[in-house]
Formats: C-alpha cells, structure tokens, sequence
C-alpha cells in the first residue's frame, strides 16, 4: 500500500465504487433537517433526501465536518501506519471544511508529530474537487510522493471547471450560495441559467430558453477549452439521469474524452442546487 493516504469529503461525490477502488477516505458533511441531524451519505442517501426535498416549505442547512470530525479521520489514518496525508477540500469561499481540516491539521502535529498533512483548498466543488481527489489517489497508488501528489492537485485547481443549469437558482439562492450569480435570479422563468465557478466563487457563465440550447452552450464551452486536446469529463445531477445523459452525448460528439462518468450529487450539494440539475465537471488532460 502506498505510504500517501488521500482524504476528502461527502461533497466531492465521488462515485462509490471509486472511492473503493483507489481507497479514499471521505468525511461526512452535516444536514440540519428541523431538529434532525442527518449526515451526508451516512445516515441520508441521494434518493430518499430528493424525494423528501422536492416537498420542503424549508430548506435543510448545512454544515461542514468540524476540526474534531477531520482530526479523528487523520488520527484513524495514522494509527493504520500512515504518515503521509493528503486532505482535499472544497473552495474556502463557499464552506469551513478547509478551515476545519488546516486546524486538525495543527492538533495532529502535537499528537503524531511524525505525520505530515497538506491541506488543499481546491477553489471549486463537486466533481471538479472529486477529480483531483481521483487524481491524487491514482498518484498515490503509482507511489508518487507526498509532495508529487500535492503538485499535481495544485496544478489542476486553475484548470478544473464545472459549467451546470437548472431549472430555477432559488435553492442557491435561499441556501445564500449564489455567489455573482445573482444577477440571473430575476430571469423569466422560461430561462435556463448556467454557472460556474472562478477563484471559489459561483459566476454567471450565461443563459438559454430552453435546457437543450443550455447542453449545447455546455459543449461549446467545453470544446472552446480543450481545443485540440483530450479532457476527463464527469456528468453530474441531482436527479436528473437522463439530462446528463443526454450532454454526454452531444459533448462526446464534439470532444476527444479520454475517461468519462455520471455522478449524481451528494444531499449536501443537492439542498443547494436543487432536483434537476444538470451538468459537467471537467479538465483538459495535461501532457507529462
């Protein structure tokens, strides 16, 4: 096994059977529903938490995992004989995860001073944070170092992008993450928005009528970005299989991918986006 463990959390929404496959340990993030605590895909699953949210007069808040929930996982991970951790996180803009994980970061140098931690701040969320997490993971499994690994993700943050649409920004906008998005709350609503995210912040990357001229802004983008090149693609949702399913075939028409997948969101990102959602996360495939 390799000396570097990859750690991130419930919000990356990395498909399960990747998560066993390239042994990454995930921290659940909190769901605040009334008085019930719920932790994300722990004690709440995708399914169950759409059908319930889709029916919400109130929108469930949500917290990220405290320093003592990242502490114990790095304390787990050292007592397995690891001394070498990557923890990866979404942007600090938009959660406390970072800020949680670098202060259970200090309180392992007092406790297991022989285990080295860096924690990454990868200035993006969903499947954008999952794939450097997936990235790292494979570098670790190849026996990169600790500081290879961390050069890798770090080289990725500034290429990384998630373009999405919905129906409606009202779940980000009650859920106070709609960042410089706000502009398009106010759109009629036959408008299909799309956003993205630039240095850690939600941004409006434009409009369309209807979902299907939203998909072929997607592709343009996409195809814009990688020009020439290959790209890894990751189609997300919060249940809406058959949206995502339809981008990807209209993307992989006009784009060399080199590894794709559907994910769908975790309930924690779901509050915030909403049922319907539909989108990619991406990054050119970079040479050597």
């Amino acid at each position: 096994m390799t000396d570097v463990a990859v750690l991130t959390d419930s919000c990356a929404s990395i498909p399960e059977e990747l998560l066993e496959r390239l042994h990454i340990r995930t921290v659940a993030y909190y769901i605040h529903r009334g008085e019930e605590i719920l932790r994300d895909l722990v004690t709440i699953q995708r399914e169950e938490f759409l059908r319930w949210l889709v029916t919400a007069r109130v929108l469930p808040t949500t917290a990220s995992p405290g320093p003592g929930d990242y502490f114990e996982a790095y304390k787990q991970l050292a007592n397995e004989g690891r001394s070498e951790i990557i923890s990866i996180h979404m942007t600090s803009k938009g959660s406390g995860a970072y800020q949680a994980a670098t202060v259970a970061q200090s309180m392992m140098k007092d406790e297991y001073p022989h285990v080295r931690i860096e924690v990454v701040d990868t200035q993006n969320v969903s499947l954008c944070q999952g794939w450097m997490v997936i990235e790292a993971a494979r570098a670790a499994l190849a026996g990169l170092s600790l500081d290879r690994v961390t050069a890798l993700v770090r080289k990725m943050i500034p290429i990384t992008r998630m373009i999405q649409t919905a129906d409606t920004l009202k779940y980000l906008y009650m859920g106070g993450r709609i960042g410089r998005a706000q502009q398009l709350v106010g759109s009629m609503l036959n408008i299909k928005p799309l956003i993205g995210m630039v240095e850690g912040v939600i941004v409006p990357l434009g409009k369309a009528h209807s979902r299907g001229q939203a998909y072929l802004k997607m592709v343009e983008m996409v195809a814009e970005a990688v020009g020439k090149g290959k790209a890894k693609i990751a189609y997300v949702h919060a249940g809406a299989l058959r949206e995502v399913e339809k981008i990807r075939e209209l993307v992989e028409s006009k784009v060399e991918v080199v590894e794709s997948f559907i994910a769908e969101l975790s309930p924690a990102l779901a509050v915030h986006t909403g049922p319907g959602t539909a989108g990619l996360c991406y990054f050119p495939v970079m040479e050597g």
